[in-house]
């Protein structure tokens, strides 16, 4: 089946985002994220450690905020393109079945035409068969004649 390319040709772009969205969609991913938020804040909230980020973690909002803009028009991405590879299948696959049907068709026109000959063949033979009887009936009748017309003479 042809892979569906899209508007990135070769579509490494494609192929990226679509890795990347099914990676946004993992528990990895949201155990790792929750992990990092909690490091940050924990780290941002004890008085050890310079402050960097303190409350209300504004970095932190910033951190997620920009990232966050990308899942979205990435998973687009794999949908649209999921979207094209599913209408080339269904494509195909409704070729498919219009090339089975034709050819069903054509099977059962030849299976027609096989029988038609068959019963035209045994109507024949039917006919022929009813010939013959006559024929065999016609002979015995003309020899029984003869039989009796010989007895006469003889």
């Amino acid at each position: 089946m042809d892979e569906h390319h899209g508007a990135f040709g070769q579509d490494t772009f494609g192929q990226a985002a679509e890795r990347a969205a099914r990676f946004f969609g993992t528990p990895q991913y949201i155990i790792g994220q929750t992990i990092i938020v909690i490091a940050w804040i924990a780290v941002n909230s004890v008085a050890l450690v310079a402050h960097w980020d303190p409350y209300p973690f504004i970095l932190l909002n910033l951190a997620f905020s920009t990232p966050a803009a990308y899942p979205a028009p990435l998973i687009l991405l794999a949908e649209t393109r999921q979207a094209a590879r599913d209408k080339t299948m269904g494509d195909q696959l409704e070729k498919h079945r219009e090339e089975v049907e034709r050819r069903a068709t054509e099977r059962v026109a030849a299976i027609k035409a096989e029988t038609d000959k068959l019963q035209t063949l045994l109507q024949s033979n039917t006919d022929l068969t009813k010939e013959d009887k006559e024929l065999t009936e016609q002979v015995a009748t003309l020899t029984r004649e003869i039989h009796a017309a010989l007895a006469k003479q003889g």
